[in-house]
């Protein structure tokens, strides 16, 4: 049996999703202070510390750890030092969120740069759409239009980690994830664990396009 997504859940009820994609960021996120001190708090719990441990190993009271970590004053350069020395970090660190850039790719039509994968047969086309290499998220991500046009084409079926969400844009195919068969048309999406056997196992209707979209960890 085909499973399908729905937006509720087993049990009838809503689905909740944690982050909000809609959110916008107070300017006050913007200010020096609260990325240190979102760092500090960051650090602490990798740590698997309390504030009262924090304070304990930096000799600093729980009230001033809590208005650092809150941003609610700007600590100087010894207290840092302190902290920097009790969480075992360097003290640069407590600057990365405030300095880190973040990137953007704009790939127009047309542009995406053509590539050979592991497993590409003639026939077969993909363009990479773009890419950001090591950054804050921990996330790599790969988004690739891919085209089939050979009808004779045998498809080996592909094994790699990460997630992957695929989108149907033009004609039809049977696309096997494991031992499933789905058949995918303009406007389907289809999104599963990569780790499986995976891969277009019949074309339906050519030529055929589709975005390809694949995330895994940076450290992967």
């Amino acid at each position: 049996m085909t499973a399908r997504f729905k937006s509720d859940d087993r049990d009838g009820a809503p689905v909740k999703l944690s982050q909000d994609p809609h959110r916008i960021r107070d300017e006050r996120e913007k200010v020096l202070e609260v990325a240190i001190g979102r760092q500090v708090r960051a650090f602490r719990r990798q740590k698997g510390a309390t504030v009262a441990d924090l304070a304990s190993m930096t000799g600093l009271s729980i009230g001033m750890l809590s208005k650092i970590e809150n941003g609610n004053t700007s600590p100087s350069l010894t207290t840092l030092q302190s902290l920097a020395h009790a969480l075992s970090v360097p003290l640069t660190s407590f600057f990365r969120r405030f300095e880190e850039h973040r990137e953007a790719v704009h790939t127009r039509a047309g542009e995406g740069v053509e590539i050979e994968r592991a497993g590409t047969r003639a026939g077969q086309q993909y363009n990479l759409l773009g890419h950001i290499g090591a950054n804050a998220s921990g996330v790599m991500v790969e988004p690739y239009l891919i085209t089939l046009n050979t009808e004779s084409d045998i498809f080996p079926t592909f094994q790699h980690g990460g997630i992957e969400t695929i989108y149907m844009l033009d004609g039809e195919l049977q696309y096997r994830h494991s031992e499933a068969l789905y058949h995918l048309r303009p406007g389907d999406t289809l999104f599963f664990d990569a780790d499986a056997p995976h891969g277009p196992e019949e074309l339906v209707k050519l030529p055929a396009r589709y975005l390809s979209i694949i995330a895994y960890p940076q450290n992967g």
